[in-house]
């Protein structure tokens, strides 16, 4: 990555800053990617290296309802990765084989990380969430030898073992030791604090991320060393640059970062944990269950200053603390936040409340935070998921690949190549061992990402959906983001979805699936049936919806159910509830 420090400086203080210098800092911007490199020892190797930020803290411990609990430096992680790095060889892992990180937030899911990779073998985050199938179709399908666990995973880990002959190691942190195959801390106590790493090319792959598989089977994609470098422009934009000053690293920062973000997702691992460890700063780990209450104990108790935090999670923020001044104090200086719409009731939620502007950025796993905003640099439009972060040359193409003029919905893609002809190093290698999937992603030098988006005027992008939940119905093309978003502006709705329904007449009418607000559901009075208090509400919210869309847009269902179908990464699944509606019709046909 390259910028000058003159312009960096510039760009650090925003009090300098022109209004929008959006297209000097495009314009200005090279990369500059080292033949060889080694994500551990840019997150890990250097600092540990320096006594100057040997003793710096990496990883914090969050405990729910203390606050700080224990404290790991970078010296620390260096020399625990180390004796997992052996105890890995040991068990035969070599330059190239994938080992599953299955861990959710915590010291030694870091440890793993660094161990792997500075082996130069390939980590492989898998979800706490997963359960045994999951499990074992991306280990089968990885090919992967050892898979490092703790007690909220072995179990799923077990039971998908019988299904995966290649699997012959369980390393169990924590109490899965007892039933794991190696206890992961006597293991490692018995290793030597030395480990030699491997000098890898910057092309070398060094993580496998599964897709979410909101369509079909998920797909692996194969992350190389150098995506790190692709991911920092979008990550220090989204930050606004405080505290992420790549030239005065070796000084103590006041900086603290947290996300809820799974960090065996790209979201977590690329977008927070790997970047705060890169620019020498900590990041706090919390192993539990997100809750609005929760979140803000963290933001509070830490002192966190940058937080990525998505859609869902503020939406819910926002209805359970509606005036966060009077209960928190919180020292937030930039905000990042991605993987839906934010919409403006929450820009403006988080603006107001929380004190920061929230940068929304898109990126996917296979080619990572490409677009956002960053409002020290450039105007933050609400409800805009921003444009090219600098390095990344991005566009809305049609489907024949060529761009779209302003206004017109198009499939957002990603050039190969930056605006002065040079590879874009954030791009992933190829889905594992399927090249006709990895051909499919592009067309010529751009890479399809399968989100719909608008570009306007000024060159900001306006998220439609993915290109598999827009639909027509009775003849308009419908965006469901617009109209989910106006949902959750009523204090009624606390997230909703929204999809086709099959119709005889119109092809499809505009259905949405609501969850209703705690405090809302409590406003039902006495003597008022379920049902006759939920017609009311939907009423409402159609009237709601009708008066601030088109008239094609309100929905003429609504559904109330308790909670939405999320992928692990905390993306509304739209195709499940689309399927449940096409087999409803498909059921109702039958009938006489």
């Amino acid at each position: 990555m390259s910028v000058s420090r003159n312009q960096d400086r510039q760009a650090h203080n925003p009090k300098k800053a022109a209004a929008d210098r959006y297209q000097a800092v495009h314009q200005g911007f090279g990369w500059k990617v080292p033949k060889r490199f080694n994500m551990a020892q840019a997150c890990c190797g250097q600092w540990a290296v320096q006594s100057a930020t040997a003793g710096h803290v990496a990883i914090r411990e969050h405990v729910a309802g203390r606050g700080l609990g224990q404290s790991w430096t970078f010296g620390q992680l260096q020399t625990a990765a180390n004796r997992l790095s052996r105890v890995l060889q040991a068990q035969g892992v070599k330059r190239g084989d994938r080992v599953a990180i299955v861990l959710p937030q915590r010291f030694e899911t870091a440890v793993a990380y660094m161990a792997v990779l500075q082996m130069g073998a390939v980590a492989m985050p898998l979800s706490m969430l997963f359960g045994p199938e999951a499990l074992s179709f991306r280990i089968n399908d990885s090919q992967a030898r050892v898979a490092v666990c703790d007690e909220s995973t072995v179990q799923a880990l077990q039971q998908a073992r019988s299904d995966c002959p290649g699997l012959q190691t369980l390393i169990g942190v924590g109490q899965a030791g007892v039933s794991a195959d190696l206890d992961y801390a006597q293991a490692v106590s018995s290793q030597a604090a030395s480990f030699t790493a491997v000098s890898t090319l910057a092309e070398d792959p060094a993580v496998l991320i599964y897709t979410s598989g909101t369509t079909g089977n998920p797909k692996g994609a194969l992350i190389p060393h150098r995506a790190l470098i692709g991911n920092l422009t979008g990550f220090v934009c989204s930050q606004n640059w405080f505290g992420f000053d790549p030239f005065d690293a070796s000084r103590p920062s006041k900086a603290v970062f947290w996300s809820p973000a799974d960090w065996a997702w790209t979201g977590g691992l690329m977008d927070a944990l790997l970047p705060s460890l890169y620019f020498g700063r900590p990041i706090v780990a919390f192993n539990g269950r997100f809750s609005p209450e929760a979140a803000f104990e963290i933001l509070q108790s830490h002192g966190v200053t940058h937080t990525f935090l998505f859609p869902t999670a503020l939406k819910a923020m926002m209805k359970a603390v509606p005036d966060v001044k009077a209960r928190y104090k919180l020292k937030l200086q930039a905000m990042m936040s991605a993987g839906e719409a934010v919409g403006d009731a929450v820009f403006a939620y988080v603006q107001q409340q929380m004190g920061v502007t929230v940068n929304e950025m898109f990126g996917q796993t296979e080619i990572n935070y490409v677009v956002g905003n960053c409002t020290c640099l450039w105007p933050a439009k609400p409800g805009s998921m921003g444009k090219g972060y600098p390095g990344h040359q991005v566009a809305v193409i049609d489907e024949a690949g060529q761009l779209c003029p302003p206004g017109t919905p198009g499939e957002v893609a990603v050039n190969r190549f930056d605006v002065h002809g040079h590879p874009d190093p954030v791009f992933f290698l190829g889905y594992w061992n399927n090249a006709k999937a990895t051909q499919a992603k592009y067309a010529g030098d751009w890479c399809r990402t399968g989100d719909m988006a608008v570009a306007d005027e000024d060159g900001y992008l306006w998220y439609q959906g993915r290109t598999d939940d827009m639909f027509k119905a009775a003849g308009y093309r419908i965006g469901p983001g617009e109209i989910e978003n106006c949902l959750v502006k009523h204090p009624a709705v606390q997230n909703a979805a929204v999809v086709p329904k099959p119709d005889a007449d119109r092809g499809a009418v505009v259905k949405a699936y609501v969850v209703l607000s705690p405090d809302w559901l409590a406003r039902r009075p006495l003597g008022v049936q379920q049902a006759d208090f939920d017609d009311a509400v939907r009423r409402e919210l159609q009237a709601h919806v009708k008066g601030l869309l088109a008239p094609y847009e309100y929905p003429k269902e609504i559904e109330f159910i308790d909670q939405l179908p999320m992928t692990t990464t905390g993306k509304v699944q739209r195709r499940v509830l689309r399927l449940q509606e096409e087999a409803r019709a498909t059921e109702l046909a039958k009938r006489p």
